[in-house]
This record gives C-alpha cells, structure tokens and sequence, in this order.
C-alpha cells in the first residue's frame, strides 16, 4: 500500500467521523428522537424482502417446533 493511499484513506475517514461526531449532542449521545430518520428507509428494497421473508420462515418454523414439543409434553 502506497504512502499516498494511506493519507487518502485516513482523510475519508477523518470527514466520516467529523460527520458522525456533528449528529451526536453535546453529551455524546444520540438524540432521543434520531430513530425516527431510519424509518422507511428499506422501503421497496428487494434485498430486505428477501431478509423479511427468509426471518418469517424461521419464525414460522419455531413456533411449529414449539407447537409439536408443547403438544408432545402434553
């Protein structure tokens, strides 16, 4: 890795932190209200369909595992 790089790499991550650091309050911490800004933010997104459906197959699966155990203890 060149020199040049290195410096190129570190200023991109200077302006990241100087933007993460101008969001928090002056405490240091998120505001109470900053979770309201991801809302609707994967609308349409067909990646995050996909992550939803495949978590509502797993969620489906266990409660039919947990249905058969709490059937089989009965």
């Amino acid at each position: 890795m060149s020199q040049q790089t290195l410096e190129e790499r570190v200023r991109v991550l200077e302006e990241k932190f100087d933007q993460l650091s101008r969001q928090l309050r002056p405490d240091g911490e998120p505001g109470r209200d900053d979770w309201k800004s991801t809302v609707g933010m994967f609308a349409n997104d067909p990646i995050m369909k996909e992550i939803d459906e495949e978590a509502r197959k797993i969620r489906e699966a266990d409660r039919e595992r947990a249905r058969k155990k709490w059937k089989s203890e009965s």
